[in-house]
């Protein structure tokens, strides 16, 4: 999902350094895993979480917030992304978010459900959440 949002904004994708796709992919999904594993504890779990992010999220919500504020200066740092495109980047979460509730959400979409998600918030940190977000 990260690779397809971000190679649908060409100015995006042509300012990621060759070579560098993947570990710039692999960051995005460690914040956001680390994001949306902190939000699940305070809205009692996945279900709380995925009705959150049904609902809608927008830029400037708290969970967008706290995701987009490390994520902004590690890609800067990191990957020397100049700030516009990191924020473009952080910019497109709330789609990003509300895209992985929509297909955690469908039955006829067995690549992420609520039962893997909450399995791959247990343990955070990228890990599985992150190789699903960068698969799709």
């Amino acid at each position: 999902m990260i690779k397809e949002h971000l190679g649908n904004d060409p100015k995006v994708a042509a300012a990621i350094p060759a070579g560098q796709e993947d570990a710039v992919h692999q960051e995005i999904a460690t914040h956001v895993t680390n994001g949306l594993a902190t939000e699940a504890a305070s809205e009692g779990g996945v279900d709380g979480l995925l009705s959150k992010l049904q609902a809608g999220l927008t830029s400037g919500s708290p969970l967008t917030n706290a995701i987009e504020g490390g994520l902004v200066g590690s890609l800067s740092s990191k990957f020397g992304l100049p700030p516009a495109v990191a924020g473009a980047i952080a910019a497109s979460l709330p789609g990003l978010l509300q895209k992985l509730a929509h297909k955690a959400n469908d039955p006829n979409d067995p690549s992420i459900t609520p039962a893997s998600l909450s399995n791959s918030l247990s343990g955070a940190a990228g890990g599985v959440l992150g190789n699903l977000l960068n698969k799709f």
